[in-house]
Protein backbone atom coordinates (compact mmCIF):
# COMPACT_ATOMS: atom_id res chain seq x y z
CA UNK A 1 0.00 0.00 0.00
CA UNK A 2 2.90 2.83 1.27
CA UNK A 3 4.86 3.96 -1.75
CA UNK A 4 8.60 5.80 -1.04
CA UNK A 5 8.10 9.09 -0.18
CA UNK A 6 10.06 11.43 2.68
CA UNK A 7 8.08 11.97 6.41
CA UNK A 8 7.49 15.70 7.13
CA UNK A 9 9.74 17.31 9.46
CA UNK A 10 7.17 17.99 11.96
CA UNK A 11 3.91 16.72 12.68
CA UNK A 12 0.97 17.47 15.40
CA UNK A 13 0.78 13.97 16.57
CA UNK A 14 2.91 10.82 15.94
CA UNK A 15 0.93 7.65 16.30
CA UNK A 16 2.62 4.39 17.07
CA UNK A 17 0.30 1.52 16.15
CA UNK A 18 -2.39 1.74 13.27
CA UNK A 19 -4.91 -0.72 13.93
CA UNK A 20 -8.23 0.07 15.93
CA UNK A 21 -7.16 1.93 18.98
CA UNK A 22 -4.24 3.90 16.64
CA UNK A 23 -6.27 4.25 13.36
CA UNK A 24 -9.19 5.77 14.65
CA UNK A 25 -7.21 8.16 16.99
CA UNK A 26 -5.49 8.98 13.64
CA UNK A 27 -8.90 9.40 11.77
CA UNK A 28 -10.36 11.65 14.53
CA UNK A 29 -7.98 14.30 15.13
CA UNK A 30 -7.25 14.24 11.23
CA UNK A 31 -10.93 14.95 10.98
CA UNK A 32 -10.47 17.82 12.85
CA UNK A 33 -7.74 19.15 11.13
CA UNK A 34 -4.39 18.72 12.37
CA UNK A 35 -1.60 16.93 10.73
CA UNK A 36 -0.95 13.11 12.00
CA UNK A 37 1.53 10.36 11.25
CA UNK A 38 0.31 7.12 11.91
CA UNK A 39 2.83 4.08 11.90
CA UNK A 40 2.38 0.52 11.68
CA UNK A 41 5.05 -2.26 12.01
CA UNK A 42 2.87 -4.78 10.35
CA UNK A 43 1.74 -4.81 6.59
CA UNK A 44 -1.88 -2.84 5.77
CA UNK A 45 -4.98 -4.85 6.47
CA UNK A 46 -2.89 -8.17 8.34
CA UNK A 47 -4.70 -10.13 10.37
CA UNK A 48 -3.96 -10.35 14.29
CA UNK A 49 -5.04 -12.48 17.39
CA UNK A 50 -8.80 -11.33 18.30
CA UNK A 51 -12.46 -12.93 18.49
CA UNK A 52 -13.58 -9.27 17.40
CA UNK A 53 -16.64 -9.47 19.00
CA UNK A 54 -17.96 -5.62 19.40
CA UNK A 55 -21.13 -4.56 21.80
CA UNK A 56 -22.82 -1.88 21.76
CA UNK A 57 -20.12 0.97 22.53
CA UNK A 58 -17.92 -0.23 19.96
CA UNK A 59 -20.86 -0.35 17.59
CA UNK A 60 -22.08 3.16 19.00
CA UNK A 61 -18.66 4.41 17.88
CA UNK A 62 -18.55 3.01 14.98
CA UNK A 63 -22.13 4.98 13.97
CA UNK A 64 -20.55 8.00 15.50
CA UNK A 65 -17.81 8.02 12.77
CA UNK A 66 -19.56 7.04 9.85
CA UNK A 67 -18.36 4.23 9.55
CA UNK A 68 -21.01 1.17 10.29
CA UNK A 69 -22.10 1.05 6.74
CA UNK A 70 -19.13 0.24 5.56
CA UNK A 71 -18.19 -2.41 7.99
CA UNK A 72 -21.67 -3.96 7.61
CA UNK A 73 -21.06 -3.62 3.47
CA UNK A 74 -18.07 -5.94 4.02
CA UNK A 75 -20.52 -8.59 4.75
CA UNK A 76 -20.46 -8.28 8.56
CA UNK A 77 -23.34 -10.06 9.75
CA UNK A 78 -25.85 -8.37 12.12
CA UNK A 79 -26.14 -9.66 15.84
CA UNK A 80 -29.90 -9.22 17.26
CA UNK A 81 -29.52 -11.81 19.96
CA UNK A 82 -26.88 -13.16 22.23
CA UNK A 83 -27.72 -16.43 24.37
CA UNK A 84 -25.83 -17.19 27.49
CA UNK A 85 -25.52 -20.61 28.40
CA UNK A 86 -25.21 -21.62 32.22
CA UNK A 87 -24.76 -25.54 32.06
CA UNK A 88 -27.79 -26.97 30.71
CA UNK A 89 -29.45 -23.40 31.26
CA UNK A 90 -29.99 -21.11 28.15
CA UNK A 91 -30.81 -17.75 28.55
CA UNK A 92 -31.40 -15.90 25.09
CA UNK A 93 -31.75 -11.98 24.84
CA UNK A 94 -32.80 -9.81 22.09
CA UNK A 95 -30.48 -6.96 21.21
CA UNK A 96 -32.68 -3.70 21.57
CA UNK A 97 -32.71 -0.71 19.87
CA UNK A 98 -30.60 1.75 22.04
CA UNK A 99 -28.65 4.94 21.52
CA UNK A 100 -29.45 4.51 18.07
CA UNK A 101 -27.81 1.46 18.00
CA UNK A 102 -30.00 -1.44 16.52
CA UNK A 103 -27.98 -5.02 16.79
CA UNK A 104 -23.90 -5.36 17.20
CA UNK A 105 -21.66 -7.15 14.91
CA UNK A 106 -18.26 -8.91 14.82
CA UNK A 107 -15.87 -7.62 11.85
CA UNK A 108 -12.83 -9.83 11.27
CA UNK A 109 -9.88 -7.77 12.03
CA UNK A 110 -8.68 -7.12 8.77
CA UNK A 111 -11.90 -5.67 7.57
CA UNK A 112 -12.20 -3.20 11.13
CA UNK A 113 -8.39 -2.22 10.51
CA UNK A 114 -8.59 -1.59 7.21
CA UNK A 115 -11.21 0.62 7.41
CA UNK A 116 -10.30 2.72 10.21
CA UNK A 117 -6.95 3.01 8.93
CA UNK A 118 -8.84 4.12 5.08
CA UNK A 119 -10.90 5.81 7.05
CA UNK A 120 -8.01 8.01 8.82
CA UNK A 121 -6.33 8.61 4.96
CA UNK A 122 -9.39 9.88 3.55
CA UNK A 123 -9.25 12.27 6.71
CA UNK A 124 -5.63 13.35 5.45
CA UNK A 125 -3.72 11.65 8.26
CA UNK A 126 -0.22 10.25 6.83
CA UNK A 127 -0.29 6.00 7.94
CA UNK A 128 2.84 4.21 6.79
CA UNK A 129 2.69 0.57 7.28
CA UNK A 130 6.45 -1.47 7.63
CA UNK A 131 7.80 1.29 9.97
CA UNK A 132 8.52 0.83 13.87
CA UNK A 133 9.16 3.33 16.13
CA UNK A 134 13.20 2.90 17.71
CA UNK A 135 13.31 5.25 19.99
CA UNK A 136 12.00 8.83 21.53
CA UNK A 137 13.94 12.12 21.87
CA UNK A 138 13.69 13.72 25.04
CA UNK A 139 14.61 17.26 25.98
CA UNK A 140 16.12 18.55 28.66
CA UNK A 141 12.85 18.73 30.93
CA UNK A 142 11.74 15.55 29.89
CA UNK A 143 9.36 16.29 27.40
CA UNK A 144 8.90 14.01 24.56
CA UNK A 145 9.85 15.86 21.39
CA UNK A 146 10.38 13.77 18.26
CA UNK A 147 10.42 10.15 17.47
CA UNK A 148 13.28 8.22 15.74
CA UNK A 149 11.55 5.83 12.54
CA UNK A 150 13.08 2.59 10.86
CA UNK A 151 11.63 1.30 7.77
CA UNK A 152 12.00 -2.38 6.57
CA UNK A 153 15.09 -1.56 4.77
CA UNK A 154 16.58 -0.57 7.80
CA UNK A 155 16.17 2.99 6.83
CA UNK A 156 16.09 5.80 9.97
CA UNK A 157 14.28 9.33 9.78
CA UNK A 158 13.60 11.50 13.00
CA UNK A 159 10.52 13.08 12.51
CA UNK A 160 9.20 16.40 15.96
CA UNK A 161 6.16 16.14 17.00
CA UNK A 162 3.62 18.08 19.41
CA UNK A 163 2.64 14.64 21.05
CA UNK A 164 3.69 11.04 20.33
CA UNK A 165 0.73 8.44 20.74
CA UNK A 166 1.21 4.79 22.49
CA UNK A 167 -1.56 2.53 20.29
CA UNK A 168 1.02 -0.02 20.07
CA UNK A 169 -0.80 -2.79 22.08
CA UNK A 170 -0.39 -4.59 25.17
CA UNK A 171 3.81 -4.61 24.84
CA UNK A 172 3.69 -1.13 24.18
CA UNK A 173 7.18 0.31 22.72
CA UNK A 174 6.02 3.69 23.85
CA UNK A 175 5.14 2.54 27.54
CA UNK A 176 8.07 1.08 27.57
CA UNK A 177 10.21 4.23 26.31
CA UNK A 178 8.19 6.56 28.66
CA UNK A 179 8.56 4.49 31.72
CA UNK A 180 5.14 4.54 32.20
CA UNK A 181 3.56 3.19 35.38
CA UNK A 182 1.23 0.86 36.20
CA UNK A 183 -1.03 1.36 39.10
CA UNK A 184 -3.58 -1.62 38.46
CA UNK A 185 -2.62 -5.12 37.54
CA UNK A 186 -4.86 -8.30 37.20
CA UNK A 187 -4.64 -11.49 38.96
CA UNK A 188 -6.61 -13.50 36.28
CA UNK A 189 -5.56 -14.69 33.32
CA UNK A 190 -7.55 -16.73 30.95
CA UNK A 191 -6.26 -18.98 27.67
CA UNK A 192 -7.79 -19.54 24.52
CA UNK A 193 -7.92 -21.56 21.57
CA UNK A 194 -9.95 -20.19 18.76
CA UNK A 195 -10.68 -20.99 14.97
CA UNK A 196 -12.95 -19.99 11.94
CA UNK A 197 -15.67 -22.54 10.87
CA UNK A 198 -17.68 -22.54 8.35
CA UNK A 199 -21.25 -24.74 7.57
CA UNK A 200 -22.18 -23.63 11.47
CA UNK A 201 -25.36 -23.29 12.25
CA UNK A 202 -25.72 -20.85 15.16
CA UNK A 203 -27.81 -17.04 15.10
CA UNK A 204 -26.19 -14.15 17.24
CA UNK A 205 -23.83 -14.64 20.01
CA UNK A 206 -23.47 -17.60 22.56
CA UNK A 207 -21.31 -17.64 25.69
CA UNK A 208 -21.27 -20.92 26.94
CA UNK A 209 -19.79 -21.02 30.82
CA UNK A 210 -19.13 -24.09 33.00
CA UNK A 211 -16.81 -25.40 35.40
CA UNK A 212 -13.20 -24.17 34.60
CA UNK A 213 -14.53 -23.79 30.93
CA UNK A 214 -15.61 -21.25 28.98
CA UNK A 215 -16.84 -21.26 25.14
CA UNK A 216 -18.51 -18.96 22.26
CA UNK A 217 -19.60 -18.92 19.20
CA UNK A 218 -19.30 -15.37 17.15
CA UNK A 219 -21.05 -14.65 13.74
CA UNK A 220 -18.23 -13.29 11.72
CA UNK A 221 -17.19 -12.44 8.06
CA UNK A 222 -17.07 -14.83 5.00
CA UNK A 223 -19.61 -16.92 6.56
CA UNK A 224 -17.73 -18.29 9.27
CA UNK A 225 -17.98 -18.16 12.92
CA UNK A 226 -15.10 -17.86 15.21
CA UNK A 227 -15.82 -20.27 17.75
CA UNK A 228 -13.22 -20.30 20.90
CA UNK A 229 -12.24 -22.52 24.30
CA UNK A 230 -11.24 -20.91 27.10
CA UNK A 231 -9.63 -21.73 30.19
CA UNK A 232 -7.67 -20.59 33.48
CA UNK A 233 -4.50 -19.25 32.70
CA UNK A 234 -2.51 -21.90 34.64
CA UNK A 235 -4.34 -24.68 33.25
CA UNK A 236 -3.79 -23.91 29.55
CA UNK A 237 -0.26 -25.22 29.39
CA UNK A 238 -0.99 -29.05 31.00
CA UNK A 239 -4.40 -28.82 28.83
CA UNK A 240 -3.38 -27.97 25.24
CA UNK A 241 0.18 -29.36 25.37
CA UNK A 242 0.93 -31.83 22.44
CA UNK A 243 -2.70 -31.88 21.01
CA UNK A 244 -4.45 -29.07 20.69
CA UNK A 245 -7.41 -29.95 18.61
CA UNK A 246 -8.34 -32.70 20.74
CA UNK A 247 -7.60 -30.81 23.39
CA UNK A 248 -10.30 -27.94 21.69
CA UNK A 249 -12.99 -30.58 21.15
CA UNK A 250 -12.72 -31.54 24.84
CA UNK A 251 -13.06 -28.36 26.04
CA UNK A 252 -15.84 -27.63 24.01
CA UNK A 253 -17.31 -31.21 25.24
CA UNK A 254 -17.16 -30.03 28.74
CA UNK A 255 -19.31 -26.55 27.75
CA UNK A 256 -21.71 -27.96 25.18
CA UNK A 257 -21.73 -31.55 24.06
CA UNK A 258 -24.16 -30.35 21.29
CA UNK A 259 -22.33 -27.50 20.47
CA UNK A 260 -19.33 -29.84 20.42
CA UNK A 261 -21.07 -32.16 17.76
CA UNK A 262 -22.29 -29.18 15.78
CA UNK A 263 -18.48 -27.65 15.19
CA UNK A 264 -17.72 -31.12 14.72
CA UNK A 265 -19.06 -31.04 11.42
CA UNK A 266 -17.82 -27.95 10.59
CA UNK A 267 -14.82 -27.30 8.71
CA UNK A 268 -12.80 -25.79 10.10
CA UNK A 269 -10.57 -22.73 7.55
CA UNK A 270 -7.08 -22.31 8.57
CA UNK A 271 -5.63 -23.04 11.66
CA UNK A 272 -6.38 -23.01 15.02
CA UNK A 273 -4.73 -20.35 17.43
CA UNK A 274 -3.79 -19.91 20.59
CA UNK A 275 -3.38 -17.49 23.29
CA UNK A 276 -2.11 -18.44 26.63
CA UNK A 277 -3.75 -15.29 28.41
CA UNK A 278 -1.91 -12.66 30.17
CA UNK A 279 -2.80 -10.00 33.33
CA UNK A 280 -4.72 -6.75 32.58
CA UNK A 281 -3.65 -3.56 33.37
CA UNK A 282 -4.14 0.42 33.88
CA UNK A 283 -1.45 2.16 32.59
CA UNK A 284 -0.35 5.66 33.40
CA UNK A 285 -1.96 7.17 30.32
CA UNK A 286 -0.03 10.72 29.82
CA UNK A 287 3.07 12.31 30.53
CA UNK A 288 5.29 15.18 28.92
CA UNK A 289 4.47 15.12 25.29
CA UNK A 290 3.35 11.69 25.32
CA UNK A 291 0.08 9.45 25.45
CA UNK A 292 -1.33 6.03 25.46
CA UNK A 293 -4.56 4.65 23.56
CA UNK A 294 -5.64 1.18 23.37
CA UNK A 295 -4.42 -1.57 25.29
CA UNK A 296 -1.35 0.03 25.56
CA UNK A 297 -2.73 1.78 28.49
CA UNK A 298 -5.42 -0.04 29.14
CA UNK A 299 -5.77 -4.03 28.82
CA UNK A 300 -8.19 -6.73 30.62
CA UNK A 301 -8.68 -10.26 29.58
CA UNK A 302 -10.53 -10.99 26.40
CA UNK A 303 -13.12 -13.49 28.46
CA UNK A 304 -15.36 -10.62 28.08
CA UNK A 305 -14.97 -9.36 24.72
CA UNK A 306 -15.22 -5.78 25.16
CA UNK A 307 -13.04 -2.98 23.84
CA UNK A 308 -12.18 0.27 21.62
CA UNK A 309 -13.95 3.09 23.36
CA UNK A 310 -10.79 5.50 24.33
CA UNK A 311 -9.66 6.20 20.84
CA UNK A 312 -12.78 9.07 21.02
CA UNK A 313 -11.68 10.21 24.82
CA UNK A 314 -8.32 11.08 23.92
CA UNK A 315 -9.28 12.87 20.71
CA UNK A 316 -11.51 15.06 22.03
CA UNK A 317 -9.29 16.04 25.45
CA UNK A 318 -6.48 16.90 22.70
CA UNK A 319 -8.92 18.95 20.69
CA UNK A 320 -10.44 20.32 23.38
CA UNK A 321 -7.44 22.00 24.81
CA UNK A 322 -8.11 19.92 28.06
CA UNK A 323 -5.15 18.63 30.43
CA UNK A 324 -4.45 15.05 29.96
CA UNK A 325 -5.56 14.21 33.22
CA UNK A 326 -8.87 14.37 32.16
CA UNK A 327 -8.61 11.91 29.45
CA UNK A 328 -6.97 9.48 32.22
CA UNK A 329 -9.96 10.01 34.88
CA UNK A 330 -12.57 9.92 32.20
CA UNK A 331 -11.14 6.64 30.99
CA UNK A 332 -10.65 5.06 34.64
CA UNK A 333 -14.31 5.99 36.03
CA UNK A 334 -15.66 4.16 32.48
CA UNK A 335 -12.84 1.25 32.44
CA UNK A 336 -11.97 -0.01 35.98
CA UNK A 337 -15.36 -1.07 36.76
CA UNK A 338 -15.11 -3.17 33.62
CA UNK A 339 -11.63 -4.13 34.78
CA UNK A 340 -12.80 -5.39 38.06
CA UNK A 341 -15.72 -7.11 36.89
CA UNK A 342 -13.77 -8.81 33.78
CA UNK A 343 -11.18 -9.94 36.49
CA UNK A 344 -13.97 -11.90 38.77
CA UNK A 345 -15.01 -13.55 35.69
CA UNK A 346 -11.78 -14.55 34.57
CA UNK A 347 -10.54 -15.88 38.09
CA UNK A 348 -12.75 -18.85 37.25
CA UNK A 349 -13.66 -18.87 40.81
CA UNK A 350 -17.46 -18.59 40.59
CA UNK A 351 -19.83 -21.29 40.34
CA UNK A 352 -23.48 -21.14 37.51
CA UNK A 353 -25.29 -19.01 39.82
CA UNK A 354 -22.27 -16.61 40.58
CA UNK A 355 -21.57 -15.98 37.61
CA UNK A 356 -25.41 -14.91 36.57
CA UNK A 357 -24.96 -12.17 39.03
CA UNK A 358 -20.91 -11.17 37.83
CA UNK A 359 -22.51 -10.72 34.39
CA UNK A 360 -25.32 -8.53 35.79
CA UNK A 361 -22.73 -6.45 37.05
CA UNK A 362 -20.60 -6.40 33.76
CA UNK A 363 -23.58 -5.35 31.84
CA UNK A 364 -24.80 -2.65 34.23
CA UNK A 365 -20.81 -1.21 33.87
CA UNK A 366 -21.49 -1.62 29.90
CA UNK A 367 -24.72 0.29 29.76
CA UNK A 368 -22.74 2.94 32.23
CA UNK A 369 -20.38 3.06 29.69
CA UNK A 370 -22.29 3.24 26.29
CA UNK A 371 -24.62 6.11 28.25
CA UNK A 372 -21.69 8.33 28.50
CA UNK A 373 -20.32 7.97 25.46
CA UNK A 374 -23.39 8.58 23.76
CA UNK A 375 -24.09 11.90 25.34
CA UNK A 376 -20.49 13.41 24.56
CA UNK A 377 -20.87 15.95 21.27
CA UNK A 378 -20.14 14.21 18.12
CA UNK A 379 -16.90 14.58 17.15
CA UNK A 380 -15.25 17.39 15.30
CA UNK A 381 -15.09 16.82 10.93
CA UNK A 382 -13.41 19.42 8.98
CA UNK A 383 -11.58 19.69 5.85
CA UNK A 384 -7.87 18.50 6.33
CA UNK A 385 -5.60 21.68 6.86
CA UNK A 386 -2.72 23.28 5.74
CA UNK A 387 0.55 23.52 7.66
CA UNK A 388 0.28 27.18 7.98
CA UNK A 389 -3.49 26.65 9.76
CA UNK A 390 -2.12 24.81 12.61
CA UNK A 391 -0.60 27.32 14.79
CA UNK A 392 -3.22 27.95 17.36
CA UNK A 393 -3.71 24.22 17.51
CA UNK A 394 -0.08 24.16 18.23
CA UNK A 395 -0.27 25.93 21.04
CA UNK A 396 -3.28 24.51 22.51
CA UNK A 397 -1.10 20.93 22.10
CA UNK A 398 1.65 22.59 24.18
CA UNK A 399 -0.89 23.10 27.25
CA UNK A 400 -2.16 19.52 27.05
CA UNK A 401 0.36 17.31 26.21
CA UNK A 402 2.10 17.37 29.44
Amino acid sequence: MDTPRHFQPHYDAVIVGARCAGAATAMLLARAGMNVLAIDRQAYGSDTMSTHALMRTGVLELERWGLLPTVMAAGTPEIRATTFHYGCESLRLSIKPEYGVEYLCAPRRTVLDRILVDAALSAGADVRHGVALSRLQIDSKGRVIAALLRDADGNSTAVRSDIVIGADGRQSTVTALVKAGTYLIGQSTTGYIYGYFEDLERYGYHWHFGENVAAGVIPTNHRQHCVFVSVPGTAFPATFRGNVEGAFRQVLAANSPHLSDDVSRARLVGRLRGFAGAPGHLRQSHGPGWALVGDAGYFKDPLTAHGITDAELLARAILDGRALETYQRERDVLSEPLFHDTEAIASFRWNLDEIKTLHSSLSASMQAECEYMAGLPAPVRREPQTRSGTSDRNAALASVAC
